[in-house]
């Protein structure tokens, strides 16, 4: 079954704004593994707007499921997943400034870089997964990198869902049979959220783990975490 695993920066968003420790990071973390999650997401960025690096540090031998820390590959960001060693990396190409992550890798163009990348993380055994777009020629070049997973940007798919919902996910069917074919792991994140989940998931069943945080963390805000953590694993189990 698709595992869910969240991503807690905008709970490090919302603390970073006054300071402090309101809420803490690693508790909200903890909760969200009682109320059912099967991992943890983390997403630091030089300018530590939202998670630091020493929440990352401290999450790290709290957790008991799996940990899975995405960014852009800078040597800061690889020195600190180095010392850390999660279960799971996930490379992103987003710039220092950028909003959010809202485009994946051209894993042809960058094919070196990331091949020595994924070489050096996985020589310490940690799971490698390169964040693609649903296109054929990247998910191709990324199986050549040594990844064992991709993981699929859903913006488009979001965005598209409310219109044509069949034609919003069919490239990501074909690009989720195209990397399963070439033996690749397949993740999925970005905008997902209780309206679109199930369907996805549902049309893709060899997608791994979702990884998902705004929407969640939003959520929480009306129906209180341990009940929308609850909502959205039953969207995974649902499969409209």
């Amino acid at each position: 079954m698709t595992k869910l695993s969240v991503n807690i920066n905008k709970v490090a968003t919302i603390r970073n704004a006054r300071g402090g420790n309101i809420p803490d990071v690693v508790q909200v973390a903890m909760d969200c593994v009682k109320f059912g999650a099967q991992g943890i997401t983390v997403h630091p960025r030089p300018d530590e707007r939202h998670i630091l690096y020493e929440d990352v540090r401290n999450l790290r031998d709290q957790l008991t499921v799996e940990f899975n820390i995405e960014g852009n590959p800078t040597p800061q960001f690889i020195q600190l997943v180095l010392e850390m060693k999660p279960h799971q990396v996930t490379l992103v190409p987003d710039a220092d400034t950028a909003l959010t992550s809202d485009a994946g890798w051209d894993t042809v163009k960058h094919q070196s870089f990331l091949k020595y990348t994924v070489k050096a993380l996985k020589r310490f055994g940690i799971r490698t997964s390169v964040f693609v777009d649903a296109e054929a020629r990247f998910i191709e070049a990324a199986a050549k990198t040594g990844a064992d997973r991709i993981e699929l940007y859903t913006g488009t798919y979001a965005h598209n869902y409310p219109t044509n919902k069949e034609a919003a996910v069919l490239p990501f069917c074909e690009a989720a049979q195209l990397a399963h074919s070439l033996g690749l792991g397949i993740n999925a994140g970005h905008d997902l959220n209780l309206e679109n989940l199930a369907f996805f998931i549902g049309q893709i069943p060899l997608i791994d783990e979702v990884s998902i945080g705004h929407a969640l963390i939003s959520d929480a805000l009306y129906f209180g975490l341990e009940k929308t953590i609850q909502m959205y694993l039953d969207q995974i189990k649902f499969k409209t």
